[in-house]
């Protein structure tokens, strides 16, 4: 690739520890999400696989099922285990990778401490949210000093969907990422529109997966819903006009349908490159990558490597060169 080119910045990105993947399992996640088995990680391979693609930087993360297996203490345990696995796949890469840390989240004074020690001693560039845990979904009431602390931060928060509580019939026995995960996304970002979380914290930068999972084509649908169903006198901006202030991701399969849908939405200025690796194999992502690159982009960009780089570099200022 050419040096004048930029490689991607990859916003989406995951890394497991032999040790999280035991306790998952040991709380039952023999199958995540219903995925026949878990991937395999390791730093050498994920680089590997980005000089291949050209991705300059990746931004680590714990996918779901997250770390809160339903014990608060062993939760706290887990997120700053994971959390320091990562800072320190940071350090020994530097440039390569940067890290979304998690949160063991239903659990808000062990989030607000994971916080201040995700940010202040391990420096991440942002933490991950699953779309709900136990079903306690993100616009709940409970997690209000969550957002305010992160607002007050001008947190980068990078939400990422889970199975959703009723998955046992929802999903009919198939994989959850499937269609539920689309779904949970919807699911949880109209949360927060109608608890008007995002309208209260305008100092947050928010990034949706999957190309907004089911929100391009749901969009005026919950707008209209929002303004016959807000408590009177509430003035917040409808919900097309927050979805608009909202960064995606590109992760899956964006083409030929779902990137279109997206750009109806939003501008070229809120879309960032994501591959969904470790989860997405490494095949996946070379013809992600290969897709993207011969596709053309938006805006006048010359390509989605230049538009979706710089977009990330404007919201994740460590990665700026």
């Amino acid at each position: 690739m050419s040096p004048d080119i930029p490689g991607y910045l990859d916003v989406h990105a995951h890394f497991l520890t032999d040790s999280y993947v035991r306790r998952a399992r040991e709380a039952g996640h023999e199958l995540p999400d219903g995925v026949p088995a878990w991937p395999t990680w390791s730093a050498a391979a994920h680089l590997e696989l980005m000089d291949r693609c050209g991705i300059e930087t990746s931004m680590l993360s714990i996918s779901s099922p997250g770390v809160h297996f339903g014990d608060d203490a062993a939760a706290r345990r887990l997120a700053r285990e994971v959390n320091e696995a990562g800072a320190e796949t940071v350090r020994d890469h530097p440039g390569r990778f940067g890290l979304f840390a998690s949160l063991p989240l239903p659990d808000v004074d062990g989030a607000l401490e994971e916080i201040a020690y995700a940010h202040d001693t391990l420096h991440a560039d942002g933490v991950v949210l699953e779309t709900n845990t136990h079903g306690v979904y993100l616009g709940d009431p409970a997690l209000e000093p969550v957002w305010a602390e992160l607002d007050r931060r001008r947190a980068v928060v990078f939400l990422h969907p889970t199975s959703p509580v009723c998955w046992e019939r929802s999903a009919l026995g198939r994989p959850r990422p499937m269609i539920e995960f689309v779904f949970d996304t919807a699911r949880t970002v109209t949360d927060l529109l109608m608890a008007g979380t995002l309208d209260r914290h305008r100092g947050l930068t928010v990034i949706v997966p999957h190309c907004g999972g089911a929100l391009p084509v749901l969009a005026d649908r919950i707008d209209g819903f929002m303004r016959m169903f807000m408590p009177e006198g509430t003035e917040a901006p409808g919900a097309v006009e927050q979805l608009r202030r909202l960064h995606y991701d590109l992760a899956g399969p964006a083409l030929p349908r779902q990137l279109p849908a997206l750009l109806n939405l939003v501008g070229g200025d809120r879309l960032l490159y994501g591959s969904d690796h470790c989860w997405t194999p490494a095949a996946g992502v070379e013809a992600h990558v290969a897709g993207l690159d011969a596709a053309p982009a938006p805006d006048g960009a010359t390509g989605w490597r230049e538009l979706t780089t710089a977009n990330a570099r404007r919201i994740l200022p460590r990665t700026a060169r």
